[in-house]
């Protein structure tokens, strides 16, 4: 599923259920995780046993994948990556950084947002877009998606920068492709100053989404220098 959101340079690896929730760790993962309740552990170790695929099918040799000071995997170097984990599915992706400057997967359970999680993540014209959208569409859950494609645009942006990206600073407009309007495309407008890849201001990143079954995907792929007009 994420996996065809993405360019073809780029490895995916998916787990389901639980698979990969009882893989090995290495000696440093175990130390990160060792007091986690059991939920977080085999999320954890499921994401880490996707990680360690993805390295494999790219020609990499596995290594642990630690958290920085804000949580964020640490790749080897030369390659870029993200996960993303939600209930009975997780998945990992990497790509060669010259191939992509970086990348943002996220996915999330196909329904609704809680009471209240809207205000607090879309902006006012974000929100009556996804109004709109959920009359035209109402098979998809466009709140939900909203927030997943934020996930996947922070995860895209702090690789690039460092920094934390607030909900409020970015915004999403989504595109719906013909057919069931199970999937699409979507441009978030940075509304702060982008990062600087390879000299060039980046303002906005640009994504793709699908709704399927019970879970909605989303990820954003950020061009190397090379690659950019």
């Amino acid at each position: 599923m994420i996996e065809e959101l993405l360019p073809s340079t780029v490895v995916a690896v998916e787990a389901y259920g639980d698979e990969g929730v009882d893989a090995p760790l290495y000696p440093e993962e175990e130390a990160v995780i060792r007091r986690a309740v059991l939920k977080r552990r085999r999320e954890f170790t499921a994401v880490r046993f996707c990680a360690r695929r993805a390295m494999e099918k790219l020609g990499v040799a596995p290594v642990p994948v630690l958290p920085d000071g804000r949580g964020a995997p640490v790749w080897p170097e030369g390659l870029a990556g993200s996960m993303t984990h939600c209930q009975g599915y997780c998945a990992a992706v990497l790509v060669r950084a010259g191939d992509l400057a970086s990348v943002g997967i996220d996915a999330e359970p196909h329904a609704p947002l809680p009471d209240g999680v809207l205000s607090s993540v879309a902006l006012p014209e974000e929100a009556a877009r996804i109004a709109r959208l959920s009359g035209d569409v109402p098979g998809v859950h466009f709140d939900r998606l909203l927030f997943s494609a934020k996930e996947s645009v922070y995860k895209a942006w702090f690789p690039l920068t460092g920094k934390w990206l607030d909900f409020e600073e970015a915004d999403v407009e989504f595109q719906v492709e013909e057919g069931d309007g199970t999937r699409g495309g979507f441009r978030a407008t940075l509304l702060v100053e982008g990062p600087l890849v390879g000299g060039r201001r980046v303002g906005h990143f640009t994504g793709r989404w699908v709704a399927r079954g019970d879970l909605i995907a989303t990820a954003v792929a950020v061009a190397s220098p090379g690659q950019q007009a």
